[in-house]
């Protein structure tokens, strides 16, 4: 029996069992991602995107009309998108539902002219857009789509298939399109989460009913799965990996080790016990790390002390700060904006990290949303965002070339304020645009002389690498260090501070005046002042700057203006 129509509840069904296969294959994704961050987010973001619009389409109810369904999808995943892909992946929703929610059936043929208006919405979303990438893959369905349209083919059963396979084909051929795709040895990620979309909306068109609880709240049906694994698991013998070096203040000739080692082996197991002339380093698994390091005492000073809790080694621990009373707190968070005299232009920027957050306070923007290359805030958080200034025009700094598009997509969204994008691609363009804007100018005149000041800026950004990949025709293993500047990898080494210097001494030139350094939360204060020192050194006719930026996952963040 062949079906020639999708209506309403298929439709509604095909959609939730895309978004579920979606996230069932997001971790996959994410690390396609070319740069080998350890912050791969693509699959991440597509997912996110489309559970906003699921949780729209849930809300309906059931018997929901074909026209409802489409504005749900659509509206929602306009609002809940981020990153690039997850924001193109809006805009084919977006185009494929204008056509869709005319008609309470879909047949064939308005599929194709669907698909159609789909990629012709989400080529005009990008500014210059680039093959080999989602977009690529998503014109590939529409061409096939089309074309079995238009050679008479009038049946699901054989329409979906096909032009999911040639979307598949057409994705294995990205690599031949970006030659950064080839050396790294993946697909587009974009183009890889589009692809399991569709073959999961192609399962829920044959039957297959979507898991609700899996799609919305994923991190829950994990743990369960997880705790139903540990239950299977043989109780550990010993819950705590205990390590720490012993500062010798006395010989520890070969009777002592011996000794020593003795000793441990009795009260745990995966004992190793490394010795120099002045120190000894131990690592044991035990149930009393107490008893371990009163040991250690006996023999010097202990230092390095780690303490690792093996039965509760992936449980979430509460975190505790000084904070404002809940009420105040709250009270805070909901202040309207109108308590603040309204102005002409307010600021907006996006960030993570403490210390980059106060930075930006104190140059004096209004509102910082949390967020960056490890979480990519949605179109709809920077609304939310600009509802909480009291301006006539909002001046937004995405800080961070993946939340350029949502950023954009929040300014063509309805509302009473003008949103004016600064494409700060970097927090060293931000922090630039932001201390060059003049209050006593209009909006027009901030927005060019900001973007002819961020043109200025130089920056990178410096992290590790998470796999062996090969970039820019530079081989990188798992463990280095790398510095990602504006247009590609800048330096590649084993050191964390001699790399930072390569790759400044490169972005350094003979008009620089001022190099800025923010260190971020898992950077010692006196190796980032060493660094500061050596390029203060090496480079003395510029000034060099330190800040305590408390970012995640970059080590550093560098700019040379």
């Amino acid at each position: 029996m062949s079906t020639e129509s999708i209506n309403a509840e298929l439709l509604t069904r095909m959609f939730l069992c895309g978004a579920q296969n979606l996230e069932a294959n997001k971790a996959w994704i994410n690390e396609l991602n070319v740069f080998p961050v350890p912050d791969g987010d693509t699959g991440t973001n597509m997912t996110m995107t489309v559970v906003s619009a699921v949780r729209e389409v849930t809300g309906l109810g059931e018997n929901a009309e074909m026209k409802a369904i489409c504005k749900a999808i659509s509206s929602g995943s306009l609002r809940g998108a981020r990153g690039n892909s997850g924001v193109i992946m809006s805009q084919l929703f977006r185009g494929f539902c204008k056509i869709a929610r005319e008609n309470s059936d879909v047949t064939v043929a308005l599929c194709a002219d669907a698909f159609d208006k789909a990629v012709e919405t989400a080529y005009k979303a990008v500014m210059k857009p680039k093959e080999g990438t989602i977009l690529t893959v998503a014109k590939g369905a529409a061409d096939k789509a089309r074309e079995l349209a238009d050679g008479g083919t009038t049946d699901f059963e054989t329409f979906l298939p096909a032009v999911i396979q040639y979307a598949d084909e057409v994705l294995a051929k990205t690599p031949d399109m970006l030659p950064v795709l080839k050396q790294a040895g993946v697909v587009d990620s974009g183009g890889q989460g589009l692809v399991q979309f569709l073959k999961g909306a192609y399962e829920g068109f044959e039957g297959k009913e979507p898991d609700l609880g899996r799609i919305l709240n994923p991190d829950a049906a994990a743990e369960e799965e997880e705790a139903k694994e540990e239950e299977a698991q043989p109780a550990l013998r010993y819950g705590y990996e205990t390590s720490f070096v012993i500062l010798l203040d006395k010989t520890f000739n070969q009777k002592l080790e011996n000794d020593f080692r003795n000793y441990l082996n009795s009260i745990g197991d995966h004992v190793m016990v490394l010795t120099k002339p002045n120190a000894v380093k131990v690592q044991i698994q035990t149930n009393d790390p107490g008893l371990i390091l009163q040991r250690g005492l006996m023999y010097g000073q202990v230092a390095g002390i780690c303490i690792e809790n093996l039965r509760m080694k992936d449980r979430e621990l509460p975190t505790f700060t000084e904070e404002a009373a809940p009420a105040e707190k709250e009270e805070a968070e909901e202040a309207p904006a109108a308590d603040t005299p309204r102005k002409a232009i307010g600021i907006i920027a996006v960030c993570a990290g403490d210390g980059l957050a106060e930075i930006f306070k104190g140059l004096g923007v209004d509102y910082v949303i949390s967020g960056g290359q490890t979480m990519n805030p949605a179109a709809g958080d920077i609304i939310d965002a600009v509802d909480r200034v009291n301006a006539d025009t909002v001046f937004v700094l995405p800080n961070n070339k993946n939340i350029i598009l949502a950023a954009n997509q929040a300014a063509a969204m309805d509302g009473d304020k003008k949103i004016v994008v600064i494409p700060t691609r970097t927090i060293p363009q931000g922090i630039t645009a932001v201390i060059n804007f003049m209050p006593d100018q209009d909006a027009e005149a901030n927005r060019q002389n900001m973007l002819e000041e961020i043109s200025r800026v130089r920056s990178a950004e410096i992290t590790y690498a998470v796999r062996d990949t090969v970039i820019d025709d530079v081989e990188i293993h798992e463990g280095n260090m790398m510095a990602i500047g504006d247009d590609g990898i800048l330096e590649v080494g084993d050191d964390l501070n001699e790399t930072a210097a390569k790759a400044l001494s490169k972005m350094i030139s003979d008009e620089t005046e001022l190099v800025s350094i923010y260190y971020g939360a898992e950077t010692k204060e006196e190796d980032a002042e060493a660094l500061r020192g050596r390029i203060a050194t090496e480079h003395p006719s510029c000034e060099v700057e330190l800040q305590a930026g408390g970012q995640p996952v970059y080590y550093y963040i560098l700019s040379a203006e």
